[in-house]
Order: structure tokens, then C-alpha cells, then sequence
């Protein structure tokens, strides 16, 4: 979608250039994006297949200092949330913590998938517009 929002004429704003075209996407394009994203304290971050900037983020939250409880836990959810949605859980964890983050997924499993996929590609936003800044600083997560 980079390569989209590079070849529309500039708004001066990325962050709004790139999310017009994540509005723009098809649905299909749009899940496709939500199912590129990992799922939080899950298998990626375990094995260390995360990118640089999901590990940082990711542990910014204390998603890599879980207790085998707090570990059981996510997988649980993230397991129920991906069997009701189809998507993983997506939430901008650096504009949280591990409490908050397991009370959204506690949360938003009551949301019909529509409005998941709505709260995701809003998350995404969130997350898109932290990395943008630290880039234009020049540092990472």
C-alpha cells in the first residue's frame, strides 16, 4: 500500500496519505494487511522472527517479561480472538501496557467483526503514525 500512496499526489501529510489509501484498499486488501501484523507475545516473538520495530514496540508494553500465567493468558486470547474474528489482535502498544492490552482483548471479543476489523485498521493508523515520527527523528521505537 506504500507504493500506492507513493504514486497519488502528496498531501504534504503521510500518515494521511497512507491511511487514505488503507480506506481506499479493497476488504480483501485491507484483512490482508491486518493478517501481515503478529499476534501479541505469540510464536514471532517467542522464536525472534518479529521485526525490529514489533520486538521494540512489543517490549516497550513488557510483552517479552511475561510470567507463564500472564503468557498462558495471552495465548488463550489471542487463540479465542483470532476463532471469533480471523484476524489476529491488533492494538498500538506503545500506547500502553500489558494490563491494558489484555483488558481490550478481554473487551473486544464482545465487538462483531466488523467492528474488529474498524478498531484494527485504526490501531494500525496508531501504530503508522509512531513510526512515521520516530522516523522523522530518526529513531527507532
Amino acid at each position: 500500500m506504500e507504493a500506492r500512496a507513493d504514486a497519488q499526489p502528496s498531501s504534504g501529510d503521510r500518515h494521511a496519505d497512507l491511511m487514505a489509501v488503507v480506506a481506499a484498499a479493497s476488504p480483501e486488501e485491507q484483512l490482508a494487511l491486518i493478517r501481515a501484523h503478529p499476534e501479541l507475545a505469540g510464536k514471532a516473538a517467542i522464536d525472534h522472527s518479529l521485526t525490529e520495530a514489533s520486538a521494540a514496540e512489543q517490549a516497550s508494553a513488557g510483552l517479552d517479561r511475561l510470567s507463564d500465567a500472564e503468557f498462558a493468558r495471552f495465548h488463550a486470547l489471542n487463540a479465542a480472538y483470532r476463532e471469533r474474528f480471523g484476524i489476529p489482535f491488533i492494538i498500538c502498544v506503545r500506547l500502553t501496557d500489558k494490563a491494558g492490552i489484555l483488558a481490550a482483548m478481554e473487551q473486544r471479543l464482545a465487538n462483531d467483526r466488523d467492528a474488529e476489523i474498524a478498531q484494527a485498521l485504526s490501531e494500525i493508523g496508531a501504530i503508522v503514525r509512531l513510526r512515521l515520527a520516530d522516523m522523522e527523528r530518526g529513531a527507532n521505537p
